[in-house]
């Protein structure tokens, strides 16, 4: 697998971003124009990105279970389905989404002129369910006053954590993303000592220095998000949460954002939060952060989208499928502020 032929989904943390879902309409001619549309996304960053290359502008384009069935059909991705709802002591929704686009820069006017000029060119083929701009908040915290994302993977770790190795050969290089929409109670957290706030993170608000494993509750954020493989090896994601907000309807969050090189490790540490471990030991962050969306995608190499060609493949079906999510087993996880690791 080279790298160099992914999206740029291990792209450096950014000071901005916009958070794009969308669905395509029915009719073949809309999926069409989509498909048309994946060969020229890499010529659309870099016309915008050369307007201010310093600032980093990269764009990661995620495709839904169903989309995939009517853009390009047989071969699949092998873990690719529709996000599983979770149902525990609080629930983890899953929302319509056939297209993301996870857009970064250091400046939003990049990010703001790149979504405009792909929903010009794709306004008649998609309906946007959400969009979501997000911005760092000071030191890389989120609104709750903690440092949001001090455990991702760095250098080789984060590249085995987040694309896809020889386990599904045809899709090397690729990965798969799930988001989320939380919406934090900030007068109820606020109200919370900070003492309390830190059992519930499993970090010091100040420091950003992780609680001693004697003190640290079992219930704690960092606790629950962290899961292992058969052998005992610690199994990371790579996040790029974002706070956002808006004053005037009282609105504010993090969007949760992690890329995998298997929707499997995030789907435990979401178990985890949501439902527990043990069942009832369940993350008590979500007691002040509800989760609103919930979607996954799986993330193609770029120059598997640098060679789709309108014409869809024999595989291709015509519309797309109603497919309702199953249920999610019991068995519990959440991780907004800051989530999972890889491997």
């Amino acid at each position: 697998m080279d790298p160099s032929e992914s999206q740029p989904v291990a792209a450096k943390l950014s000071r901005s971003a916009i958070f794009l879902v969308a669905t395509i309409n029915e009719g073949a001619e809309h999926a069409q124009a989509v498909r048309a549309f994946c060969a020229d996304l890499s010529a659309f960053v870099r016309a915008v990105g050369f307007r201010n290359i310093e600032s980093g502008l990269s764009c990661v384009l995620g495709i839904g279970s169903d989309a995939w069935d009517r853009l390009f059909g047989d071969p699949r991705p092998r873990e690719l389905h529709v996000f599983r709802e979770i149902r525990g002591v609080h629930d983890a929704v899953s929302t319509p989404g056939d297209l993301l686009f996870h857009i970064r820069a250091n400046q939003m006017d990049q990010c703001f002129e790149l979504a405009a000029q792909i929903i010009a060119r794709l306004r008649s083929a998609v309906t946007v369910v959400d969009e979501t701009h997000g911005f760092k908040y000071f030191d890389y915290r989120d609104l709750l006053g903690f440092v949001d994302g001090t455990e991702n993977p760095t250098g080789q770790n984060l590249l085995d954590s987040a694309l896809i190795g020889n386990e599904d050969a045809a899709f090397a290089g690729g990965s798969y993303v799930i988001v989320q929409k939380y919406l934090h109670d900030l007068p109820k957290w606020n109200a919370v000592p900070v003492e309390q706030q830190e059992g519930i993170i499993g970090r010091k608000k100040l420091s950003d220095i992780e609680l001693e494993d004697s003190v640290k509750p079992s219930y704690a954020h960092n606790v629950l998000t962290v899961i292992e493989d058969d052998d005992g090896n610690e199994l990371d994601i790579v996040r790029d949460n974002m706070p956002f907000g808006e004053i005037g309807k009282d609105e504010y969050g993090t969007y949760f954002i992690g890329y995998a090189r298997s929707p499997e490790r995030t789907e435990r540490m979401l178990e985890n939060m949501f439902i527990g471990n043990p069942p009832g030991n369940y993350d008590r962050l979500l007691d002040f952060s509800r989760a609103v969306t919930g979607t996954l995608f799986f993330v193609p190499t770029a120059s598997f989208l640098d060679t789709v060609t309108p014409e869809a493949p024999a595989g291709a079906a015509t519309a797309p499928e109603a497919a309702m999510p199953p249920a999610a087993e019991q068995t519990g996880s959440l991780g907004i502020g800051s989530l999972r690791s890889e491997d």
